[in-house]
């Protein structure tokens, strides 16, 4: 196995908070916070990440589904925001598993800062309380590095999620560099970006994955990139990124 660097996450680090990695199997999260909470954070990616293996282990067609599976009330909570994103964006609940922990994390997190920013393979859980600026990063697209989202405290808590058919290793079956969605739930957010990424194999396809991103109930707005192309609809406030 070969290590890629996570280049992308110099776009969300800010100076007025610390950093720190909790990393457990594939699970690698880049958190912020106003203090270093790295031991409650590794105990609540062990805590949520323990009660999915352990609902896979009793429904392995939870893990290799590719369609969205019936809602289980029964459910750990991490198990039930996966179906539901799944069933919104129209694919299979594992769609959201990175946006789900993001989410979980970020959320407990909460209440021992008012500032939390948590990153899990290029989907971000953000809770702040002034402006903040996310870059976006689409591979080799000219884009990468130029434009981003600027962030108003008083629109999150956000999810901020990225899915890629050029960078990394996630499934998809399309070619966009990058296909980012905003949300409430970040859990959503992860999932609808996989939907609309794999619609998106061409350039004439931005209209086709803008349409779609239209029909997700949740979601406030999309950016797709691929190549020097670029489409977005719904509340996306673009930025210039400082070279």
């Amino acid at each position: 196995m070969t290590y890629e660097p996570r280049v992308y996450r110099h776009s969300i680090r800010d100076r007025d908070l610390v950093s720190f990695n909790v990393v457990a199997k594939e699970t690698d999260l880049y958190i912020c916070a106003q203090t270093n909470l790295k031991r409650k954070a590794a105990r609540l990616v062990l805590k949520h990440r323990g009660l999915l293996e352990k609902y896979i282990e009793q429904h392995p067609g939870f893990q290799t589904s590719l369609e969205p599976l019936p809602l289980d009330g029964n459910a750990p909570r991490i198990v039930q925001m996966m179906l539901e994103a799944g069933c919104r964006a129209g694919v299979g609940p594992m769609a959201g598993v990175a946006g789900a922990i993001a989410e979980l994390v970020g959320k407990e997190l909460t209440p021992f800062s008012s500032e939390i920013i948590v990153e899990n393979g290029g989907d971000i859980y953000l809770k702040t309380t002034r402006q903040r600026r996310v870059g976006i990063y689409a591979g080799k697209s000219p884009l990468t590095g130029k434009i981003g989202l600027t962030i108003n405290a008083k629109d999150t808590p956000l999810g901020i999620c990225t899915s890629s058919g050029t960078v990394g290793h996630s499934l998809s079956y399309g070619t966009a560099d990058a296909v980012t969605v905003l949300s409430e739930s970040t859990t959503l957010a992860d999932a609808a970006a996989t939907a609309i990424g794999n619609s998106v194999k061409q350039p004439h396809d931005l209209n086709q994955g803008l349409e779609l991103a239209r029909t997700i109930s949740g979601i406030k707005g999309v950016i797709i990139i691929i190549g020097s192309n670029l489409g977005l609809w719904g509340q996306v406030n673009l930025c210039q990124m400082a070279a």
